[in-house]
């Protein structure tokens, strides 16, 4: 590379990810590290703080870059990520899937490197392995061929072998063995090193702590190798901080960190949730000291990327390994394609894996099941599914994992004699179910309402010895209290407290969410109450639960005055209830929560209006969140404005949204803007919000505008409603929407759905008046509604058909699909004919801003086919 070359900067400037405590061992390739002319580097920035410039507002386009960028031979100009967005990782609620290291975990690794052992080296292990156990014979063994080894090469490699095959116990006593016989330091701090390493590995940290404090007590630990054997131990069992403790005492002892220690630290940060802003100063901290980065320098860095589901930050790593000449590995692209499937991008995650075979990377079996995982993550059931049938096609044989995965797809879906027919496949293949076999299960048909066979598994997973987990626990009492089967819960509940099971967040949050859902507010206070008493911090999944459940038809398990105040709602909703019987203090509450709903003493009455009160509480319960730093993400804001389109009023809805302005002004006070009237000034505003959006996942984006559309179609400001699902077309947040033939509405919202169908006909409209015919048929699709009740009589169907027949547009439902409407190209370009139709579908807001545009017909069907093209 030219020095001339402008060096890449790439200042990743990022919100704050999500913490991660999942373990995520990197097995790395053998090869060796190639550095090209280190010399030249320009040195690299990640470090966040760096760029004080803000990030300028990113083009409208439809999606950003395509990953085929990645392989360009250009130096890359990396942008910065601005972390001024209040909406990014946070906003969009992202759930990382495992990290995918963690997925090459127990997979079979490649063979090591050369080693200078002998073959007697070999021939002691072969007999050591045969009397695994048995400590007096292996000592023997070791005693006979010692005159025969060849010193630290023949120990370290006997030690390494029996680390691969988990003989740890044994590995120790050589180690004893060996250090015993060695008498220069320097071989003693090898094996020492070597010993350190297998068992951080083997995840015997604490043993690992072990051996370096022994090995710095007798003399021969204080090395730079030692060290970084310890930190990477202490990296693989994820504790950061432990890691980061041993690094800075290194450093205070004038040792001078070395490659493998940053890539250990590096390491620790992504393994220990430190996240990537500590990740990037340990990286600018190597580059400062003239320690030039690897590939597996930057394979750590990228599994970093993919927990916090920074994906731009990872498409800017790979480029920066591009432009730094270091080569990829397999590892390297699963990676990648785990950060981009993490971040719901998995259109991209199938152009990578698509430029694999010209590097001469095969995908193997981790890149299917990420990818796989990340289908399944954003709803792509069916891709996730031919992904499965291409694995086997290739002859690849699919693991515990894979299985796994391909039976909760099944299961999510409804096919459950597919579902079974999988775990009996891994059966034959000599692959037992586990816990999470089972938990996939009790899922799925949980969620059907099949509770016999809930049951019946249930009992199937004890006689199979496999212990339930606390996902176990909390999936049966949530999908038992969903069902109304209180009592069934009370004996799960039990049992779960029997087994020393400790709660989290988790099992907390999904009976909250159970509650909540059958209207049970004050029960859900209560357990809120409850799990911060325990010690236990509710996070934004838990509030979410809360503020949706508001507005619905809820038990009169409690009386709410008009005139009390936010703060107060939800702990006096909790003190009412642990009052309603004496003995609240002597019985556990959950327990007591069931015992009243089994009873039926929590009586519904759905007459009862509750708009004032769930407007204050709805504030109470965001003010809390603000509070406790809970960053709210847009299923909140879904939530939020669900809340206002049950508000009793417009005025409530614009109050309740202009005091959420005071904690975010960037989400709510478009929101409030549009509510209020369309006007460039908020329209402007409004399109800087959407381009932040767009850096989510398509589902995170749809449900943003399929709530934001909601509410505005609610309270009439259906011509704002109509130009933001029209900003969602023109970004394909709703994929194939639309064609002249087709309006696919599936994936859209109520309000959203009849927004798109004016929006939709007035295109057609143009087609016609231009002199163009239509095809002979013409559709609209609804879907058939397969979560509601009676197959085919879905609510967006009801909508959909309500408004075709409000407009007198001549549609009809479909004798073969009952969610969808037909018409005859000609009928309908007769009818968009009509002097009256356009009347028809030109839409008004019904409070208009004094500055907006003109609403004449005309403009806004300009407005319209702007947006189409």
């Amino acid at each position: 590379m030219a020095s001339s070359t402008p060096p890449p900067h790439c200042a990743l400037t990022t919100s704050k990810p999500y913490q991660s405590h999942h373990p995520h061992p990197h097995p790395h390739s053998p090869h060796p590290h190639r550095h090209h002319h280190h010399h030249h580097h320009p040195k690299v920035s990640l470090n966040h703080h760096r760029s004080s410039q803000p990030l300028p507002h990113p083009p409208a386009v439809a999606r950003p870059p395509p990953p085929a960028a990645l392989s360009t031979t250009n130096p890359p100009s990396f942008p910065h990520l601005s972390s001024n967005s209040e909406l990014s990782a946070d906003f969009s609620g992202r759930r990382s899937t495992r990290f995918v290291s963690k997925m090459h975990f127990g997979r079979p690794k490649s063979a090591s490197s050369s080693s200078r052992h002998s073959s007697v080296a070999e021939e002691a292990l072969l007999q050591a392995v045969r009397f695994s156990g048995d400590d007096a014979r292996f000592d023997s063994i070791l005693l006979a061929f010692e005159p025969k080894l060849c010193g630290t090469d023949d120990y370290t490699f006997l030690l390494r072998e029996l680390g691969n095959r988990g003989e740890w116990s044994m590995a120790m006593r050589c180690f004893d063995f060996a250090v015993a016989r060695e008498r220069r330091r320097n071989d003693q701090g090898k094996l020492a090193s070597s010993m350190i390493s297998i068992l951080g590995r083997l995840g015997k940290v604490d043993l690992a702590k072990r051996v370096f404090d022994d090995a710095v007590s007798q003399g021969y630990g204080n090395t730079v190798y030692a060290y970084s054997a310890l930190i990477s131990a202490y990296a693989k069992s994820g504790h950061c901080d432990e890691a980061i403790r041993v690094f800075e005492t290194m450093k205070d002892l004038s040792l001078k960190p070395n490659l493998v220690t940053y890539n250990a630290l590096i390491d620790a940060c992504g393994k220990g949730g430190a996240g990537f802003k500590r990740a990037s100063e340990v990286f600018d901290e190597m580059l400062r000291n003239g320690v030039q980065p690897d590939r597996i320098t930057y394979n750590s860095l990228l599994a970093v990327c993919s927990g916090a589901g920074l994906w731009d930050t990872a498409r800017c790593l790979f480029k920066e390994m591009l432009y730094r000449g270091i080569d990829q590995d397999i590892y390297t692209y699963n990676t990648l394609l785990d950060a981009a499937c993490n971040g719901g991008h998995v259109d991209a995650a199938f152009d990578i894996m698509s430029e694999m075979p010209a590097k001469n990377i095969s995908p193997n079996q981790v890149t299917y099941s990420t990818i796989i995982r990340g289908c399944a993550k954003v709803g792509k059931l069916d891709r996730a599914l031919n992904l499965f049938h291409e694995m086997k096609h290739a002859g690849m044989r699919l693991d515990r994992v894979s299985y796994n995965t391909l039976l909760a797809i099944y299961a999510s879906l409804g096919r459950f004699e597919e579902a079974l027919t999988v775990a009996e496949e891994m059966e034959n293949m000599g692959i037992k179910k586990d816990v999470v076999t089972y938990n996939a299960l009790l899922d799925g048909f949980g969620k059907q309402g099949m509770y016999d066979k809930v049951k019946e598994l249930f009992s199937r997973m004890k006689a199979d010895n496999l212990s339930p987990n606390l996902l176990t626990y909390s999936t049966l009492i949530s999908v038992y209290s969903k069902g109304g089967l209180y009592r069934e819960a009370i004996q799960v509940y039990k049992e779960f407290k029997r087994q020393g099971v400790k709660a989290d967040v988790v099992f907390y949050s999904k009976l909250i969410d159970a509650l909540c859902k059958k209207g049970l507010v004050g029960s859900s206070a209560l357990l809120l109450d409850e799990m911060m008493n325990e010690g236990i911090q509710p996070n934004v999944v838990t509030y979410n639960s809360i503020i949706n459940a508001f507005g619905w038809s809820m038990p009169t398990e409690y009386p709410l005055q008009s005139d009390q105040r936010t703060e107060s709602s939800l702990s006096m909703a909790a003190a009412n209830v642990a009052e309603s019987k004496p003995d609240a203090e002597n019985k556990d509450r959950i327990i007591k929560i069931f015992e009243q709903l089994a009873t039926g003493k929590s009586d519904f009455d759905e007459s009862v209006n509750r708009g004032r009160q769930d407007f204050l509480c709805v504030l109470g319960v965001f003010q809390k969140m603000h509070e406790m730093e809970i960053k709210p993400n847009v299923v909140t804001f879904s939530a939020i404005l669900n809340a206002c389109s049950r508000c009793n009023s417009f005025e409530e809805a614009s109050v309740l949204l202009e005091e959420l302005r005071l904690f975010d002004n960037h989400v709510y006070g478009v929101a409030h803007g549009l509510l209020m009237g369309h006007d460039e000034k908020v329209w402007m505003q409004a399109l800087s919000l959407f381009d932040e959006v767009m850096q989510m996942d398509t589902s995170t984006a749809s449900a943003f505008y399929n709530a934001l559309t909601d509410m505005l179609w609610h309270f009439g400001q259906r011509r704002g409603a109509q130009l933001v699902v029209l900003e969602g077309k023109r970004r394909q947040v709703w994929e194939s929407t639309w064609s002249n033939s087709c309006l696919d509405l599936h994936l859209m919202s109520s309000g959203a759905a009849r927004a798109m169908v004016h929006a939709w006909l007035l295109n057609i409209r143009s087609i016609v008046f231009e002199g163009h015919e239509l095809p002979k048929l013409i559709s609209i699709l609804t879907g058939w509604g397969k979560h509601s009740k009676v197959v085919g009589d879905g609510a967006l169907k009801r909508a959909v058909e309500a408004l075709l027949n409000s407009m007198g547009a001549p549609f009809r439902v479909a004798k073969c699909n009952i969610g969808r409407f037909i018409s005859t190209g000609a009928v309908v370009a007769s009818w968009l004919r009509e002097s009256g139709t356009l009347k028809v579908l030109v839409l008004q807001d019904d409070r208009a801003h004094p500055e907006s545009a003109s609403s004449h017909p005309s403009i806004l069907c300009s407005r319209v086919n702007q947006s189409c093209k």
